[in-house]
């Protein structure tokens, strides 16, 4: 018998009151056994204040084994391991697998909304791994075949335009043979977004057009964007483990040096997590990063730094790139920097002793508490989507 905090927290199914729990862990074991992964799994009901719940997580060997420490980033490897699975279908394994050791729990209202939320994530991973961009932080541009600029309001979808042919132009050269300027937040907005359209236009298709024609209309970006499409877990006083990530999560990346902070998009780094211990590069897709890499890179952004002739903050990219091969030449140097990076940050406009590692995961809500009604309590907005 597993010992008592040995098991994750997992993830939870909502129980009607006339259901059994017999028979979802019955529908749930059909979708794990094409995976092999159902035998790893212990589930239960858990009567909460909302209602019953089927819990599902890892057993405590299997969490030790895959998730020694919550820690996710060589999962991918230790299943590829232990099972003879490849490609998208290591992908889903990695991220059931993910969420069934999360040490926070996350809860679903029905199986449906699960599994769509699954394929979501890897979705996401999968658009992550595809994207290129041009990095600009003042300008913007999307391809004018799918998108118009609407003074004041930004990047609307045109009439007849498919949105997700449209987020996929927009952020996927192989389909254009072009990049398009985006500032890192931008670009993880738009890779969301087509995560969720993919599946919406599947299993949703009245969502999909409500996207759809929102998108002929509304800029959601931003705040609003975090509020109509994405959840969040994790606070400073109870903080994510720094090495628990899954496949699809929006990962924030402070810059803890306050100096260079001020230079226009370098306060941080907004990266989606692709699962196997790699987090997207839009600027060079073939290189994306390790935790090991992120955290060097923005330590060595203090070193690229400097103010222009109109004494405003800019940023030297070849003289950090410099810096950082350096420091990965220098092992001890190397292991210096992600010991003082490799900290939870501290909250915004504060630079103390804190690094870059952020207490919280955002990552998609469920299907059906995607609510586009919230654009009505909005205002319009005037920044470009």
């Amino acid at each position: 018998m597993d010992k008592v905090g040995s098991l994750p927290e997992g993830i939870s199914i909502r129980l009607a009151p006339e259901s059994d729990a017999s028979h979802m862990c019955h529908q749930f074991r059909q979708i794990l056994l094409p995976l092999g992964a159902f035998e790893w799994c212990v589930a239960g009901p858990l009567y909460l204040i909302q209602g019953r719940v089927l819990r599902l997580r890892l057993d405590g060997s299997h969490f030790a084994n895959l998730l020694p420490a919550c820690d996710t980033l060589e999962l991918r490897q230790r299943l590829a391991q232990s099972t003879n699975l490849i490609g998208d279908d290591l992908l889903l394994l990695e991220v059931w697998v993910a969420l069934l050791g999360a040490p926070v729990r996350i809860d679903f209202a029905n199986l449906e909304e699960l599994q769509a939320h699954v394929r979501i994530r890897c979705n996401i991973a999968k658009a992550a791994e595809k994207t290129a961009l041009a990095f600009k932080t003042d300008a913007a541009e999307r391809p004018g075949k799918f998108w118009h600029d609407e003074p004041d309001i930004g990047f609307l979808l045109k009439p007849n335009a498919s949105l997700t042919e449209a987020l996929i132009a927009a952020t996927q050269p192989d389909d254009t043979g072009r990049l398009y300027d985006f500032s890192c937040y931008r670009a993880t907005e738009y890779v969301i977004a087509l995560g969720i359209a993919q599946e919406a236009q599947g299993s949703r298709p009245s969502l999909y057009e409500l996207m759809q024609r929102t998108a002929r209309t509304r800029c959601i970006k931003s705040g609003l964007f975090h509020e109509v499409f994405l959840s969040e877990y994790g606070t400073a006083d109870s903080p994510i483990p720094m090495n628990y990530y899954v496949p699809g999560d929006r990962v924030w990346f402070k810059n803890p040096d306050e100096r260079s902070s001020n230079a226009s998009g370098y306060e941080g780094s907004w990266v989606i997590y692709l699962g196997g211990g790699w987090f997207s590069n839009f600027w060079k897709r073939n290189t994306p990063y390790t935790l090991q890499d992120k955290l060097i890179e923005i330590y060595h952004w203090r070193d690229g730094a400097y103010l222009d002739d109109q004494s405003v903050m800019q940023m030297n990219e070849n003289l950090v790139e410099a810096k950082v091969e350096s420091s990965r030449a220098n092992l001890s140097r190397q292991e210096e920097i992600v010991y003082q990076m490799m900290r939870y940050r501290d909250s915004m406009g504060v630079y103390s002793e804190g690094g870059s590692i952020d207490s919280s995961r955002e990552f998609p809500r469920e299907l059906a508490s995607i609510d586009l009604s919230l654009l009505n309590e909005a205002p319009r907005l005037s920044a470009h989507y």
